[in-house]
């Protein structure tokens, strides 16, 4: 076996039928189940009920697929490329330790992150927070333009003539200012817009 079994570890046999058998319970259980015992940190290993062989690698691996094609997605698609690129590479037995330590470093700090994220952002995500000021902001430049709008005599449209109320040359200053403030408020709805459907992505 690859992994060190002690008596705290419990057994799951995998037989032909791909049924999964808790020894420790004396009762069948599935993928879902295998996968709550990890994030309860309950320790396992599955072995073939035929061959004995320890078969957790095979078996954790299928729960990370499940998991991914459940969603949201953990793994981003880079990682996994570049994952696949290293096998039969000259580094390939480096990176299993490289990535079990980095996981490790990442799993020591993980109460001190989830710490400071409600300590900065309240419980939020950071995005949800930066989404809603950014939404603010928006509706504040949104008012001052219907307003500047408003208050600007608008010509008659036709072949570019004047109106009546037009004054000549600071019309055209005027209509600079309103391209360019519409141009801004344009560009940062689609940032917030953006935004928005990373933050919907991550929940």
């Amino acid at each position: 076996m690859d992994e060190k079994q002690d008596s705290a570890t419990v057994t799951i046999k995998k037989y032909a039928n791909r049924r999964l058998y808790n020894t420790a319970t004396s009762s069948y259980v599935t993928l879902e189940n295998l996968c709550q015992m990890v994030k309860d940190g309950v320790d396992f290993v599955v072995v073939d009920a035929k061959t004995g062989e320890d078969i957790t690698r095979s078996v954790l691996t299928q729960i990370i697929v499940e998991e991914e094609s459940r969603g949201p997605n953990l793994l981003p698609i880079g990682f996994l490329r570049q994952l696949i690129r290293y096998y039969d590479d000259s580094l390939q037995a480096f990176l299993p330790r490289y990535l079990e330590v980095s996981m490790e470093t990442f799993t020591r700090n993980q109460e001190e992150m989830r710490d400071y994220m409600r300590q900065a952002f309240d419980g939020l995500s950071p995005f949800t927070q930066f989404e809603e000021l950014g939404r603010q902001n928006l509706t504040m430049v949104q008012r001052a333009f219907d307003k500047f709008g408003a208050a600007k005599p608008q010509g008659d449209g036709m072949n570019g003539a004047p109106g009546e109320g037009d004054v000549g040359d600071d019309d055209v200053g005027d209509d600079d200012e309103l391209s360019r403030l519409k141009g801004k408020l344009d560009a940062m709805q689609k940032q917030l817009d953006e935004l928005s459907r990373k933050n919907r992505g991550a929940d």
